[in-house]
This record gives C-alpha cells, sequence and structure tokens, in this order.
C-alpha cells in the first residue's frame, strides 16, 4: 500500500472492534484499510490477558440481549471458519448479595428472548461448586450456555481473516491527524495520507488522541487482574464455571484456571484514571492490586487464595453510565464511532464489527443502536474539526 491510496473504509484502531470491523467489511467485497498504533493482537488496549466472559442474561434491556446471542453465534462461525478454537462453554455463574443486588428484571428479560437462565440460592451454589464459601443470604444467577472466549486468538482469527479477504492492515502507524473535505475521510499518518470515502474511529483508551476531531465522555481507567495458584484442584477449568461476584465492597470477574495458569480474578468497579500516552503503572504498584483480589477470594472462595502467579494491568474505556457509544460522528455522518465498551465490550466485538459493515452498505443496523447514541450525553460530546 502507499500513501494517497484511496479506500472505501479506512479503520482507525484494529483492536477487537476494529479488526472485526475490518473481517466483515472484506468479506463484503468492501476495499478497506487497517491502521493501528501496535501490532495486534498486543498489550496496549483492552483485549490482552486471556480469557473474556460471554453471558447473554444481561442487564440493560433487550438490546444487549440481542446482541449477545447475535455475538454468540458470531463467534461460532469464527471458530469454525479459522479452525481454532475461540470459545469454552464453561457456564457463568453470577453471585450477589440479594440484599444489594438483584436479577429478576434480567431475568424476565432473558427468558423472553429464549436464554436459559436459572437462579440459585447461596447452599446451591456451594453444593454445586465446593469452590465457593457463600453467606446464606448470597443468590446467584446461572447460565449454562455461557462461558468465555480467548481474547487474543479471537482478535487473531479476525485479523487472519480479515487479511485473507482483501483487507490490509498496517502496524505501529498512529494517526496523528484526520480531516473530513467534501464527504472524503483523509487519515494522516507517519507513513503520509490515506483516503476513503467512510472512516471508522474505534481507537478505545486512545481515543483522546484522536480530539479535537472527537470529543467523547470517555475515561480511560487501569485495571489490575491476577492469577492464583489454588490450594484444591475445585477451581479447574471443566468443573468450575466463569463468574461475576457483587456485594458492598465492590463487583468482581473471574475464570477458572485453565491450563494450570491459576484462576484468574479482577475487579469491574475502581480503578486509576490513565492518559494515553502516560507510562501505565505495573501490577503491584498499588497495593490494592493484589489486596482487594486476594481479600475477596479469602473471603468467598478461600481455597483459591494461593500464591500469585501473575498479575497483570489493562485499560478500560468508561462511559458516565457504562453503555457503549455505537454511532455517527457528530458533523461528519460517514464517519463511524465506535468506544467507550467499559468493560465489558469484548463479548460484543463480533457483532460490533456486523454492526458497522451494516451502518456503511446499508444505512442502518437490524439491531437496536438507540440506547448506544452519542446524543445521549448532549454536549457532553463534541466534534471540533480536523486534528
Amino acid at each position: 500500500m502507499r500513501a494517497g491510496t484511496a479506500y472505501d473504509v479506512i479503520v482507525v484502531g484494529a483492536g477487537s472492534m476494529g479488526m472485526s470491523a475490518g473481517y466483515h467489511l472484506a468479506r463484503s467485497g468492501v476495499r478497506t484499510l487497517l491502521l493501528d498504533a501496535y501490532d495486534p493482537p498486543h498489550g496496549e488496549g483492552s483485549h490482552h490477558g486471556e480469557p473474556r466472559l460471554i453471558r447473554h442474561a444481561y442487564s440493560g434491556g433487550s438490546a444487549y440481549i440481542k446482541m449477545a446471542l447475535r455475538a454468540q453465534q458470531l463467534w461460532q462461525q469464527l471458530e469454525e471458519e479459522s479452525g481454532t478454537k475461540l470459545f469454552a462453554a464453561s457456564g457463568v455463574i453470577n453471585v450477589a448479595s440479594a440484599d444489594l443486588f438483584k436479577f429478576p428484571s434480567r431475568l424476565k428479560d432473558a427468558r423472553s428472548l429464549g436464554v436459559e437462565v436459572e437462579t440459585l440460592d447461596a447452599a446451591e451454589i456451594c453444593r454445586r461448586w465446593p469452590g465457593f464459601s457463600l453467606p446464606g443470604h448470597f443468590t446467584g444467577m446461572y447460565e449454562p450456555d455461557a462461558g468465555y472466549l480467548f481474547s487474543e486468538q479471537c482478535v487473531a482469527a479476525l485479523r487472519k481473516l480479515a487479511v485473507d479477504a482483501g483487507a490490509e492492515l498496517l502496524t505501529h502507524t498512529p494517526v496523528n491527524r484526520i480531516e473530513v473535505r467534501q464527504g472524503c475521510a483523509a487519515v494522516h499518518t507517519k507513513n503520509g495520507i490515506y483516503y476513503a470515502q467512510h472512516a471508522i474511529l474505534s481507537a478505545g483508551a486512545w481515543f483522546r488522541t484522536l480530539e479535537p476531531f472527537i470529543t467523547l465522555p470517555v475515561r480511560s481507567v487501569r485495571k489490575a487482574i491476577g492469577w492464583f495458584n489454588p490450594l484444591v484442584p475445585l477451581y479447574e477449568a471443566g468443573s468450575f464455571p466463569g463468574f461475576t461476584l457483587a456485594d458492598a465492597g465492590g463487583t468482581y470477574y473471574g475464570f477458572p484456571s485453565i491450563g494450570g495458569a491459576g484462576l484468574k480474578i479482577g475487579r469491574h468497579d475502581t480503578g486509576h484514571d490513565w492518559t494515553a500516552g502516560e507510562v501505565l503503572e505495573p501490577f503491584g504498584r498499588y497495593a490494592e492490586d493484589e489486596g482487594d483480589l486476594r481479600a475477596v477470594l479469602e473471603t468467598y472462595m478461600p481455597q483459591a487464595a494461593g500464591t500469585l502467579n501473575k498479575g497483570a494491568v489493562c485499560k478500560y474505556e468508561l462511559t458516565p453510565d457504562d453503555d457503549f457509544i455505537i454511532d455517527r460522528h457528530p458533523l461528519y455522518p460517514n464517519v463511524l464511532l465506535a468506544g467507550g465498551f467499559s468493560g465489558h465490550g469484548f463479548k460484543f466485538s463480533s457483532v460490533v464489527g456486523e454492526i458497522l459493515t451494516e451502518l456503511i452498505l446499508n444505512g442502518r443496523s437490524g439491531l437496536n443502536l438507540e440506547p448506544f447514541a452519542l446524543s445521549r450525553f448532549g454536549a457532553g460530546a463534541c466534534a471540533s474539526g480536523p486534528i
């Protein structure tokens, strides 16, 4: 490829969402250029550090549930097409203190759309999975068909198939300026300028580097994750499910020990603000990096609270309401925005790529995107021209 080349679509940010868009676009015969500041899959975004939960009985109503179900179909198709194992059907148990967190609306919405889900009391949860030690007032919502995705393998599979279908990928190529003139997007990089009729901006936690061309109400946050060596073989993949856990102290998520790596657990709330371009402090910089994770294990899964095998950090890109942004640029309808996935977006990346492709090819999506409209933030989301 060379500077000055014209494409149908340029995707800025080829992580999970952008690479999925490139895959769907290329398979539809669209001349697509993918640009990324690194070499995906990589550790500078939000898709590294396998795995990621995928579940379907979602809060937020039917829009999320329908997206989750379609995403599951697309991951299964991608698994077959790539010949790579991308999904493990471990089941997912959502555990919570019943006096603080309740599931009725999620259960109703999920069951109305055919999602298999059951409610369990604390005694039943501990009977099925003896690795839990829960107070009697805890309750659970279990999805037997849910599980987890191997995120880096997913991005690698999307990349290979996108390129095989004709997409061009330019790695180690940060974008330093975007302009739209006479309906044409000009994307400036260190290698020169590339042009397209449409652009997709999916820069994740790096969206602030695209200001002031687009300013989104998105806050980037450093998150810590740990892998703990269980004291007993109750937490192995194949016998222990993926999980979320919420009490008055916070909300957590985790996975069984896969291939001896240890039980993986992370905290969904809290975190330290991070600005694109700053050093991301390594795991252990703060006492709570390990301390919060170990404390919740000692309380609710005490036999999992063994030696810390490994710690890591990643980034969340949080919107004020934790819902996604999937919309058009306020000034330039030929520029699509996909961001603010708020720490729960990876599972949806397969369908987000399909949605973005539908918006470009058809002008609309078959799924309800109203909850993800940028306009819900009012004047907080603004555009002021080229960068």
